[in-house]
């Protein structure tokens, strides 16, 4: 009986996104250790990393017969199947990334596969630690119709001491982890509520 109520609990799967590319990104970093937490101890919940490397850049000449290039379709069909969207971003030039908008923008692309989802921000930068970034994210994500949660908000600031991350981009203060986590749970609740699954 516990069983069968365990397989019928809500599974919450979030597709995170991160503006950088590069293999030691912090923002990365705050993507792998919310990957971790889940895993450890965030029940029903759990993150899909979505590499945006691949994507060409948006160009409707692209699309043939309302069809989209393959890495494109595949993204959209990840991001179509997701429960809610975590996006990790640092801050260039006061706004968030050219890669993370151009997969924002074919996300958008009719039908919008990003429409009517909750999400949460997620940055590490130095100055305000990507602040701007998630202002701009929440200014693009009213077009997109997302639902971000408000609170708890998380700006690491990267070049502070103590160290927040090691040479590899991961993350390992421990306040920053329980940070994150808080702000994990918010978004799974947030997203069950309006799922009305809880």
């Amino acid at each position: 009986m516990e069983a069968a109520a365990l397989a019928t609990k809500p599974i919450v799967k979030v597709a995170a996104l991160c503006g950088s590319l590069r293999k030691a990104s912090m923002n990365r970093g705050l993507i792998r250790s919310a990957i971790q937490l889940c895993d450890e101890s965030i029940e029903g919940m759990t993150i899909e990393y979505v590499d945006i490397a691949p994507l060409p850049f948006v160009n409707t000449d692209l699309e043939v017969d309302g069809t989209f290039p393959e890495p494109v379709e595949a993204f959209r069909q990840t991001i179509r199947g997701a429960d809610a969207i975590l996006l990790a971003s640092p801050e260039y030039n006061y706004s968030f990334t050219g890669p993370l908008k151009n997969a924002i923008d074919w996300a958008s692309r009719p039908p919008n596969v990003m429409a009517d989802k909750p999400a949460a921000i997620i940055s590490a930068g130095g100055g305000f630690g990507g602040g701007n970034s998630q202002l701009h994210l929440r200014q693009v994500g009213v077009f997109l119709d997302l639902h971000f949660i408000n609170k708890p908000e998380l700006f690491v600031h990267a070049f502070q001491p103590p160290p927040k991350f090691d040479r590899d981009g991961n993350l390992i203060d421990p306040e920053i982890k329980e940070r994150l986590k808080q702000l994990l749970l918010s978004l799974k609740a947030f997203t069950l509520r309006l799922q009305n699954k809880c």
